[in-house]
């Protein structure tokens, strides 16, 4: 690393000061460009928010003073190509955005391009545009695998891809096939705490999903996700966790399925709530419209498609809500990414993940070995649980409304697949395992009446409760089809309600020291 250099990193450049980690990031950087072969693939991982553009823009204004080749710089979406552009432009560096509608007769006084994947692919078929003397190539966003098929056209340039999650969209076409080596920046967690960025404060609920449907893309499908998450119980908890947690902020919900969008925007325009929603068919001007409504109103709350997952920076944030579930690590951290941005005292934001996403991946920011999933991502997303493991760890929680009917019980929960381990172990049928619930729901019943009739009714709110109770057993035992769980829940009733008859009097004694009044 040249003496001038260091010297030029430490001036500011229109404005726009480096951080000491960004210095660091572009010094490693430049120092691959000494010592790697010029065709060289490097990559680099920063998280969302850490100011990746800003980085490789200071890497091209200074690459194109060191070196007498040309610099291209690719994105996947028209939004990152304007927005990197523009920020080009600011670090004084004249680029050409090539687009579809692009006049290249001048592209020779140009040193830097900008261009979108689809579109640069056409010109460079077309034998439109002259890249010979393009020495560094630029992709943003590296992990999506439609930059592949570039790669072809630059046998003789030094690429480097930058993302935030250096995690393949396909897992049959890893990232280590692409690329010699892996340089990964600051955490997530020393971005906060060096108040770069906001810290995540998640509000998590367990979510029944085994009816999702996982398509060829190893993500859940569309249509599995509009059928469960368009039902009137989704939406209400929906609602519900929106007003409980983020009441009044500002408000991006990501969903999975243009339907289920509309669904929640008429969901909450219903309620009274200012909302609207946004997805790829909008046109340019209705989306900027949309885009400075959501800017400028404190309280308002868009419902999404995607289509907001990356080239979206809005720091006015304050809530994240997560109507979807995903297997998709750089999803999971795209959507969670768009709260964290710093805005005056901004310090936090809310997180409501309503698809299980923070059990599957974890809380977003934890210290992932980028490494390790850079050169084994298969070990890394085998690993991961499955629904039906997650949702076999849920512990079942009584709604509160329910729970206020019971407030003289001291615990209302009941581990049914413990107690099937402790029965099953000692060599008793498993038939106990339901004995024993219907004998801690009688408990509850009557420490909470005057008399077997008051019983009796409180018995009658314990439908979901019960219903639980039968999932787990019946997952227990391996036998769940509709009859089978139907018959069970209704013969569960019937027992409660005949154990509630035969032993009131007795159980009320039990707990109070005295019998009830006749």
């Amino acid at each position: 690393m040249t003496e001038d250099f260091e010297i030029e990193l430490q001036e500011e450049k229109s404005g726009k000061e480096l951080y000491n980690y960004q210095k660091g990031a572009i010094s490693q950087i430049f120092e691959k460009f000494e010592t790697a072969a010029e065709d060289y693939h490097l990559l680099y991982q920063l998280p969302t928010g850490g100011g990746k553009t800003v980085i490789f823009s200071e890497i091209v204004r200074q690459y194109l003073k060191k070196h007498s080749k040309k610099v291209l710089v690719m994105t996947h979406r028209v939004e990152l190509c304007n927005q990197t552009s523009k920020m080009l432009t600011s670090f004084g560096v004249t680029n050409k955005i090539v687009n579809s509608t692009a006049n290249l007769d001048d592209q020779n006084e140009y040193d830097c391009f900008v261009a979108m994947v689809e579109t640069l692919n056409n010109r460079l078929n077309d034998d439109k545009l002259d890249i010979s003397d393009v020495g560094l190539v630029i992709i943003d966003e590296a992990h999506y695998n439609s930059f592949n098929k570039l790669f072809k056209f630059f046998s003789n340039s030094f690429i480097l891809g930058v993302t935030a999650t250096p995690l393949s969209s396909n897992k049959n076409l890893p990232m280590y096939s692409n690329y010699h080596e892996l340089i990964t920046g600051e955490s997530i967690e020393s971005l906060i705490e060096n108040r770069f960025l906001a810290r995540a404060e998640v509000f998590k609920y367990d979510m029944g999903l085994t009816s999702l449907e996982v398509g060829s893309n190893g993500d859940y499908t569309v249509k599995s996700s509009e059928d469960l998450y368009t039902s009137s119980a989704m939406l209400d908890k929906l609602l519900e966790a929106y007003k409980r947690h983020s009441a009044g902020k500002k408000t991006l919900i990501f969903n999975n399925g243009i339907n289920t969008s509309i669904q929640v925007y008429y969901s909450f325009k219903d309620a009274g709530l200012p909302v609207m929603h946004l997805d790829n068919s909008a046109t340019k001007k209705q989306r900027a419209q949309i885009l400075k409504w959501f800017k400028e109103t404190p309280d308002a709350i868009l419902t999404s498609v995607s289509i907001l997952t990356t080239g979206f920076d809005e720091p006015t944030i304050d809530t994240i809500i997560l109507n979807r579930a995903t297997k998709s690590l750089t999803l999971y951290y795209q959507m969670i990414g768009r709260g964290s941005r710093i805005l005056n005292n901004k310090s936090k934001f809310t997180v409501i993940d309503l698809g299980n996403n923070y059990h599957r991946f974890g809380p977003w920011g934890a210290d992932l070995d980028w490494q390790t999933i850079f050169k084994n991502p298969n070990f890394y997303m085998d690993r991961l649980k499955d629904d039906e493991e997650i949702e076999g760890n849920f512990r079942h929680e009584m709604p509160e409304e329910l729970r206020e009917e019971f407030s003289k019980s001291e615990d209302v929960f009941f581990d049914i697949k413990q107690t099937y381990i402790d029965a099953t172990s000692k060599g008793e049928s498993s038939k106990v395992v339901l004995e024993r619930s219907i004998e801690h729901h009688a408990k509850m019943c009557i420490e909470n009446s005057e008399d077997v009739y008051d019983a009796i009714a409180l018995a009658k709110l314990l439908g979901g409760d019960i219903n639980n109770r039968i999932q787990t057993y019946a997952k227990c035992i391996s036998r769940s089809t509709h009859n089978f769980l139907s018959w069970l829940k209704d013969d569960y009733q019937k027992k409660l309600n005949a154990y509630l008859r035969q032993n009131f009097d007795e159980v009320f004694e039990q707990i109070h020291g005295y019998p009830p009044e006749d």
